[in-house]
C-alpha cells in the first residue's frame, strides 16, 4: 500500500522543491525518495517513470505560475495589470529556477490536465491585454510577444549574462515600458516586407 499521506501530488510538490535546489535534471528518484522518507520502488505507486515525473512537475509549475500571476493582476488594468504581472512573473522564475524552466515544456499530445493549465497561463496574459482591444491574431502576436520578452530577459538573467554596470532591475523596468508603450500602436504597425532588402 502507498505509503499513507504520501499522493502523487505531494511527490510532485516535493520533487519541484528539490528541483530548485539541484536543477531539474540533477533530480534523481534514490534523492527523491530518501528526501520523502520512503523506498525508490514505492515511488512508482505515484508516478510511472522519470518522465512521468517532470510532466508531473511542469503541471505543478504551470499552476503555481497561474496562480501568481491572477494574484499580481487581480483589480488592475491596463498599463499596471503588465508591470504586476511582469515583475511577479520575474520574481516567481527566478525564485523557482527548476520550476520555471519545467514550465516551458509543451503538454504532450491529449494530456488534458497539462493542456488546461498551460491554457490557464496563457489566459490571464490574454486578460491583462484586454485593454488595449487587440484581436485575432494581432492579440495572439502580443501575448507571444510578452511572453518571448519576459523569457529572453530571465534566461539571459539566469544565465549571468548581465554583466554590465547598469541596474537589473531598471533595464527590466524599462523594457516592460517598452512593451507597453509598443502595444498602444500594436495594430499601427505595417506588414513586414517578404522581400529580401536590395531584391
Amino acid at each position: 500500500m502507498p505509503r499513507v499521506g504520501l499522493t502523487r501530488d505531494r511527490v510532485a510538490e516535493e520533487a519541484a522543491v528539490m528541483a530548485d535546489e539541484v536543477g531539474l535534471n540533477s533530480l534523481t528518484l534514490a534523492a527523491l525518495a530518501t528526501r520523502l522518507g520512503v523506498r525508490q520502488p514505492s515511488l512508482y505507486k505515484h508516478i510511472d517513470s522519470m518522465a512521468g515525473l517532470h510532466r508531473d512537475i511542469a503541471v505543478h509549475a504551470k499552476r503555481d505560475m497561474g496562480e501568481v500571476l491572477a494574484r499580481a493582476s487581480v483589480g488592475r488594468s491596463g498599463p499596471d495589470a503588465i508591470s504586476a504581472m511582469s515583475r511577479a512573473y520575474r520574481q516567481w522564475a527566478l525564485q523557482h529556477p527548476a520550476r520555471y524552466e519545467a514550465s516551458n515544456r509543451m503538454p504532450a499530445p491529449g494530456d488534458l490536465e497539462d493542456e488546461a493549465v498551460s491554457l490557464a497561463v496563457v489566459d490571464l496574459i490574454s486578460d491583462v491585454l484586454t485593454a488595449y482591444r487587440l484581436e485575432g491574431d494581432d492579440a495572439i502576436d502580443a501575448i507571444r510577444a510578452f511572453r518571448s520578452t519576459l523569457h529572453g530577459f530571465i534566461s539571459f538573467e539566469t544565465a549571468g549574462s548581465f554583466a554590465l554596470s547598469a541596474d537589473i532591475n531598471r533595464s527590466f523596468e524599462r523594457l516592460i515600458h517598452g512593451f507597453i508603450v509598443a502595444l498602444t500602436q500594436w495594430t499601427d504597425t505595417t506588414t513586414p516586407a517578404t522581400t529580401p532588402p536590395g531584391r
